[in-house]
């Protein structure tokens, strides 16, 4: 049963999905086409799968058009590049994604760099990157964007919070702790990004208004490190081997869920929580792609 201080990222996604539905049915009715993403799998990588399912059916669910292109796991570097090339240039193709991580023999950054920036909806490109930092209109890297979605609609204020973030990497950790500084809402906190070198990492997390976890370790931050009352969202998605169960595993977050959510005002479960509001950033990006809000021609 869902506690009462839960963000529930089921039921945000459910929402933004009926207002994504509406606005692609209102596109249709006025005799336009209907936004298409394409994502590129690569190999046979169980997570990565999920996630590719699970992005083509929300397409299907608000009336998008996807395309998933799968290569196996021995595709060269400069096969992929002209797959990149071929979407680059497929002008019926308003987004796409090449599923990360890549095969070790391919380089995921020359990767991403081939991908045109206002195709770019995973938001990685440096070009939309960059945008961001300087509060241009991009696309926004979908995990920190779902965040921004759940502090707005739960109304969380940020100005003068402390925030910490736990994690510095370029897809959640570093872009998060731009966004919730600038002049804006969400925004105007007070950010501290925390990583493995930071010195007395517990006493930061004390001091949050805001936690978000975003290290990839299960169940790292425990009740006696998170401040009364602080509202806590936890990116973290680890599976955690339990031979006792079914299924032999667990899903878990970043956040020791039993133990800090009687502390926390507000939190997210893992799963059910940030990993909700992940894809249907990436179709909301997509939707700004057929329209051309970010780049104009």
């Amino acid at each position: 049963m869902l506690s009462m201080n839960i963000i529930d990222g089921k039921l945000l996604a459910k929402e933004i999905r009926e207002e994504l539905a509406k606005e692609v049915a209102d596109m249709l009715q006025k005799g336009g086409r209907a936004p298409h993403l394409a994502a590129v799998l690569v190999g046979d990588d169980p997570a990565s799968q999920v996630y590719v399912r699970n992005k083509v059916r929300s397409c299907e669910k608000v009336g998008f058009r996807s395309t998933l292109v799968r290569k196996p796991a021995d595709i060269t570097e400069a096969e992929l590049l002209a797959i990149v090339d071929t979407l680059n240039q497929d002008a019926t193709v308003d987004g796409f994604i090449v599923q990360l991580p890549l095969p070790k023999h391919i380089d995921e950054e020359k990767i991403t760099l081939a991908i045109r920036p206002d195709k770019d909806v995973d938001g990685f490109h440096p070009v939309n990157f960059g945008r961001m930092a300087q509060g241009l209109p991009c696309y926004l890297p979908a995990t920190p964007a779902g965040i921004l979605e759940m502090i707005r609609r739960y109304e969380i204020p940020t100005e003068g919070k402390e925030v910490v973030v736990i994690g510095r990497s370029n897809i959640v950790g570093t872009p998060i702790s731009i966004l919730l500084s600038r002049k804006a809402y969400p925004g105007n906190a007070t950010v501290t990004m925390c990583h493995s070198r930071t010195h007395n990492l517990e006493g930061h997390i004390r001091r949050a208004d805001i936690l978000i976890a975003a290290i990839g370790s299960p169940e790292f931050v425990k009740a006696d490190m998170v401040k009364q009352g602080a509202v806590v969202i936890d990116v973290g998605m680890n599976r955690v081997e339990e031979p006792e169960t079914e299924k032999g595993y667990r899903l878990c977050g970043d956040v020791d869920y039993d133990s800090v959510a009687p502390k926390a005002s507000l939190i997210t479960p893992v799963p059910g929580g940030v990993g909700q509001l992940t894809v249907v950033s990436l179709l909301v990006n997509t939707l700004k792609a057929a329209r051309r809000e970010v780049y104009r021609d």
